[in-house]
């Protein structure tokens, strides 16, 4: 496995590279879930909430938002993201790559496409 859940300092967990990934690997293809607009209003209720995923399917466009079922969900924002997000909305994925040369050991991130609710660090 080219990844692992650690606690990332100043930030609570994240998602760290156990070997070396080289820039436009495919580190995961998590499943997603879209939900309803009556799902996200119930999930906004909750915790959950800070882990739903922008979901863009110009075929379903009242699907806006969706839970990935993968590491990716426990990854941290940046400015300056080593991966990127791609969706393939036929077959409901999220493709999780990696978009410059990432170290061993090192954080990922991606940029989130919603207004932060916490100061970036």
């Amino acid at each position: 496995m080219l990844i692992e859940v650690q606690q990332s300092p100043g930030r609570g967990r994240g998602v760290f590279a156990r070997t070396a990934i080289p820039k436009d690997t495919v580190i995961e293809v998590p499943a997603v879930l879209p939900l309803t607009q009556a799902e996200q209003a119930d999930l906004a209720k909750t915790h959950l909430n800070d882990y739903l995923f922008a979901w863009d399917d110009p075929a379903a466009p009242e699907l806006d938002q969706v839970v990935v079922l993968g590491l990716l969900a426990m990854a941290n924002h940046s400015g300056d993201p080593n991966t990127i997000l791609r969706s393939r909305y036929a077959e409901r994925l999220m493709e999780w790559v990696a978009c410059r040369d990432i170290a061993a050991g090192e954080e990922l991130t991606f940029r989130y496409r919603c207004e932060l609710w916490f100061s970036p660090s």
